[in-house]
């Protein structure tokens, strides 16, 4: 993996700092319960990537740990100063990390290519007409 610093990101309050070490162009809204609850809003916006691309320069984020829908356990991770949400990875996968795209300093390039658990999705929510839907995860790849 090239050490080469693609995206920087943080916290609302600063106390957590990272660097992305490759690029991210893909965004997936995931519109299930848990998420909807962790981030106050109808879906989180993620994007996917390798575990050791992501490396912190200021602060650790505090781990909540909960077994979801899926049946998989999810640690979220968050800023224990000020509560932004910053990744969540699951127990099976420790090697992929889903970055919550919100905390990036510039993502304007980014884009919406699906949205997963539609089954949960709130009717008020806009949804991007072009992305893939799938009512559960999405399909492993």
């Amino acid at each position: 993996m090239s050490e080469s610093v693609h995206h920087t990101g943080g916290c609302l309050c600063g106390a957590v700092r990272y660097e992305v070490l490759t690029p991210l162009d893909k965004i997936v809204h995931c519109h299930c319960t848990d998420c909807q609850k962790a981030s106050g809003a109808g879906a989180s916006a993620n994007a996917v990537l390798p575990t050791d691309a992501l490396r912190f320069t200021r602060g650790e984020p505090r781990l909540f740990t909960k077994q979801v829908d899926s049946g998989n356990t999810l640690h979220r991770a968050f800023c224990a100063d000020c509560g932004s949400p910053i990744f969540t990875r699951r127990d099976h996968v420790p090697e992929v990390s889903v970055l919550k795209v919100g905390t990036l300093d510039d993502s304007d390039a980014m884009r919406i290519v699906m949205s997963i658990w539609m089954k949960s999705h709130r009717p008020w929510m806009p949804l991007d007409a072009e992305a893939a839907r799938y009512e559960g995860n999405r399909p492993s790849v």
